[in-house]
């Protein structure tokens, strides 16, 4: 059948293009398979029918035409195309070019407006050429990338001039803007070969104008001053739109070694750099040699003042949170914290007590999380590892915490018993300290003591799961192994951090607690509701019973303070940790005194320094604000009848008032008489309720005439 060949099935027979060519290639085919035939039959026959023997003769295979692989070829050319652009769009988004460079400026400040920190680079809003003097933008062109107006972004000839005369830099400004806003500063050819890549990018979806713009703009320029703006108030005291020649181009000279050019450091480097670009000013065409000679080094007019710090053990913590909450953008941010001046310094007061050569930690928090201070360490000028958030030690007794609410959870209560003997069976047996054993302790009792053998038997039978469950409710993270009986006694580590937010869950009654450095607004009852969780009141009070236990009477009587104070002591093996974590007042504080080498302490327990940096901490921020709590009202039994008035001496004649009202009771009748606004009288007697007018007093008779 003509326009389709036997060969063909299916759509083929019926698909109207191309038919011509496929009967033409069919026939093709069908003669060059019965020439393949007919060589085959004449080689058999040249070789005596060996070809038979050899097996069946595999016909050669045709060679691909020119055009299948010009086809191929643009193909491969394509998909590549499209990965590149798909890969320059992931890794080169050209919003990331409108970005600072470098994390804004953020003043942090305490809860009272005190300024604590300053951290981060100096930036400021981006610069527009069309805004800028050309004796502004000449002096960047003439240094970094004279012929940038008309390269694509990549000038084989002024990395030529570079290497021969040392004037300008090899790569293109927009080669530049592509390193520092996309690249790291590492120096391969990989790296260079993505450089160039990104240029040809940017050059392809950007003007010229904006390019030099964002370099103009996110260019360092030493002293921690990042983009035009930035530097010309900085240096200059002066806006880019206002500067003089000379100004613009000592900037311009300080992008070759912004850190070892800055004038305010090195002054004479600088100037010396000024007149190179002078000289290539005077190259390029944009001064005259006279020009350039008349010209004179400019005077500095720096007026900003480093009076914070830019770290402290708190500002380190709380940073990383500032910058997600401050926006993105060239502005700087100022930023409220939850930190309390006042308490800061008391803080840094009582950790005086920590022994010479041994490091101290301290944080204090609000039951809500609110952290208000924070020392993470002896100097932070000599050591910035925080101990309160970085550091994981063992936590020692303090660890009894989740035991022991595990246990109160199971239904026990703190007047029940538990065996003081010492432990004589299976393959672990600690001992209390100092050997001291006894046949019961109450769980009161226990806990105040810290004994040792106690904790892990109340660990045996109420299980690890229990334990360690509790422990994730209150908010520790840190690894915590099951099946290991010295959990019991605090052998894991977490952070300082970790283990005061536990005690304050159980001075807030809920669970977990969050430590932030920035206040957030309460939360409502729903959001209570629908998050976390709580204790029991019965399970709350008995564990507060058990903590101001251990202060009053037990291990942390050094820490005792004359208002209801609630803690807990540890010390870990070796005394290699000591921390006394508790609560009074509004305030949950954990100290820990310990060396960074994991050394012993000597003599040092929770008991002792921690206890009393603890009790010298709590004393100075509580001073006289906290009081003692009012008792709850002891429960009475109900009359089961009418309350008598007993605190009325006499029923007949009760004011009401000052206005003259008044109620009297005569006969079974009470009345109530109004004031004088009011001439009513109510009565109200077996008969009901009756309102009527006051019967006004008689008047006086005159007195006689005289």
């Amino acid at each position: 059948m003509d326009g389709f060949t036997q060969s063909e099935s299916g759509w083929r027979r019926w698909w109207p293009f191309g038919r011509d060519a496929r009967r033409e290639r069919a026939e093709f085919e069908s003669r060059l398979s019965d020439y393949d035939r007919r060589l085959a039959e004449l080689e058999i026959d040249l070789d005596g029918g060996a070809g038979s023997a050899a097996g069946t003769l595999v016909p050669p295979r045709l060679a691909r035409p020119l055009g299948w692989w010009i086809k191929r070829g643009l193909l491969a050319l394509l998909a590549i195309f499209i990965l590149l652009v798909a890969y320059l769009a992931i890794t080169a988004p050209l919003s990331k070019s409108l970005q600072p460079i470098a994390p804004p400026q953020i003043t942090l400040l305490a809860a009272d407006g005190t300024p604590i920190a300053r951290n981060g680079a100096m930036v400021a809003d981006p610069v527009e050429v069309a805004n800028l003097p050309a004796h502004v933008i000449a002096p960047f062109l003439a240094i970094e990338d004279r012929r940038f107006y008309d390269h694509w972004g990549i000038d084989p000839r002024g990395i030529g001039r570079a290497m021969f005369s040392g004037v300008g830099g090899g790569s293109t400004i927009t080669q530049q803007l592509a390193k520092f806003t996309f690249l790291t500063p590492e120096r391969t050819l990989t790296r260079k070969a993505r450089e160039a890549l990104i240029a040809l990018w940017l050059e392809t979806w950007l003007t010229k104008d904006e390019i030099l713009e964002r370099y103009l703009s996110n260019a360092y320029f030493g002293d921690n001053q990042y983009g035009l703006r930035a530097a010309a108030l900085h240096y200059f005291y002066r806006k880019p739109e206002n500067l003089k020649p000379e100004q613009a181009a000592m900037l311009a000279g300080l992008l070759k070694a912004p850190s070892r050019l800055a004038p305010t450091r090195n002054y004479r480097q600088a100037e010396a750099r000024y007149r190179l670009v002078l000289g290539a000013m005077v190259e390029a065409g944009y001064l005259t040699e006279a020009q350039a000679n008349a010209m004179r080094a400019p005077s500095l007019d720096v007026r900003t003042k480093r009076d914070l710090p830019t770290g402290t053990y708190f500002a380190d913590w709380a940073l990383p949170e500032a910058r997600k909450l401050s926006e993105v953008g060239y502005n700087r941010a100022t930023i409220t914290t939850t930190l309390d001046s006042r308490l800061q310094a008391a803080a840094r007061r009582a950790v005086q007590r920590a022994p010479s050569g041994a490091q101290v930690a301290l944080v204090a928090m609000r039951p809500n999380g609110e952290v208000v201070a924070m020392i993470g360490g002896r100097d932070y000028s000599e050591s910035a590892y925080n101990r309160v958030t970085q550091a994981k030690r063992q936590s020692g007794s303090t660890f009894k915490l989740f035991v022991y609410l595990a246990a109160l959870e199971a239904g026990m209560r703190p007047t029940d018993t538990i065996s003081n003997r010492p432990i004589e069976e299976g393959s672990y047996r600690p001992k209390n300290s100092r050997e001291q054993y006894s046949d019961t302790l109450t769980l009161e009792q226990a806990f105040a003591r810290s004994s040792n053998v106690a904790a892990v038997r109340l660990w045996q039978q109420i299980g690890d799961d229990a334990v360690i469950d509790v422990a994730r409710r209150l908010g520790v993270t840190s690894a915590l192994t099951p099946g290991d009986p010295s959990l019991a006694l605090g052998t894991s580590t977490m952070t300082l951090l970790e283990l005061t937010s536990a005690y304050a869950a159980v001075a807030a009654g809920s669970y977990p607690v969050e430590p932030r450095a920035f206040p957030v607004q309460e939360r409502g009852w729903f959001d209570r509701l629908t998050s976390g969780g709580g204790f029991s009141r019965r399970v709350q009070d008995d564990m507060q019973r058990l903590l101001r236990a251990a202060v009053n009477q037990g291990t942390g009587r050094a820490a005792m303070l004359n208002v209801p104070n609630f803690g807990k002591t540890g010390t870990t093996q070796d005394n290699r940790d000591a921390l006394f974590v508790g609560f009074a007042g509004d305030l949950v504080v954990g100290v820990w005194v310990g060396n960074d080498d994991n050394s012993p302490l000597g003599n040092v327990s929770g008991g002792t320094v921690p206890a009393r940096i603890w009790k010298d901490f709590m004393a100075s921020a509580l001073g006289s604000r906290v009081t003692l709590p009012s008792p709850a009202p002891a429960p009475a039994e109900d009359p089961g009848g009418p309350v008598e008035p007993l605190d009325v001496p006499d029923l007949d004649d009760i004011p009401l008032g000052e206005n003259g009202a008044r109620m009297r009771i005569r006969d079974g009748e009470v009345t109530i008489e109004g004031d004088e606004g009011l001439p009513l009288d109510l009565r109200i007697d077996q008969d009901g309720v009756r309102v009527t007018p006051r019967t006004p007093p008689p008047e006086a008779p005159p007195p006689p005439p005289g």
